[in-house]
């Protein structure tokens, strides 16, 4: 997960909203081997993100192209990032990662939070020691892979601390690093990380 994060970031423009983001990282995980993508409405609705304004953001920067689907309970992408394929491990690892994500957002979600708190709760996830749920990374990284200034991020990361995803985080004086760690029994915390 943490590679597919960091491969995002550097694919996308920086102006990217973390709606597009959430959406990106989804096609990603779960395109089959013609780089197609089916997501039901129903994870999109999950997500808060059943509308049309982040589809457009992805096919403006040519990342993907919407297809026309029979069914409304669907929408249908072709993504147009070849390189994709060389990231991306095996599609059962795939579509695992994909509904990790799901789950390492879903704090977030339940709190009605927005979508650039799922993404964070995404890349926190992704990026913890699955035992103890200590993490730490740079700033500017953090901040790249979520769509987000620098100078954004402590706020970001003060609201997960409130909502309970996290339980501290701090700055390293020295290297500009973000430490954190999260609560026990949280449902990302025994999730496997890979991919």
């Amino acid at each position: 997960m943490a590679e597919m994060l960091s491969y995002l970031a550097a694919a996308l423009p920086h102006s990217i909203s973390a709606e597009a983001r959430l959406i990106a990282l989804q096609c990603a995980l779960r395109m089959d081997s013609r780089m197609h993508v089916r997501l039901p409405m129903g994870i999109l609705r999950s997500l808060r993100l059943n509308t049309p304004q982040p589809w457009q953001e992805l096919e403006q920067a040519c990342w993907l192209c919407t297809l026309h689907s029979t069914r409304p309970s669907e929408v249908i992408a072709e993504l147009q990032d070849p390189a994709l394929l060389s990231q991306s491990p095996s599609r059962p690892d795939r579509q695992h990662a994909a509904d990790w994500a799901l789950r390492a957002g879903h704090g977030a979600r339940t709190a009605g939070e927005d979508t650039l708190l799922q993404l964070t709760s995404i890349h926190l996830a992704a990026h913890s020691d699955p035992e103890t749920g200590r993490g730490q990374a740079e700033v500017d990284r953090m901040s790249r892979e979520c769509g987000v200034e620098d100078q954004d991020m402590p706020a970001v990361l003060d609201r997960l601390a409130t909502i309970g995803s996290l339980t501290q985080w701090q700055q390293c004086p020295n290297t500009g690093d973000v430490q954190w760690s999260c609560p026990p029994h949280h449902p990302y915390r025994t999730a496997n990380t890979d991919g």
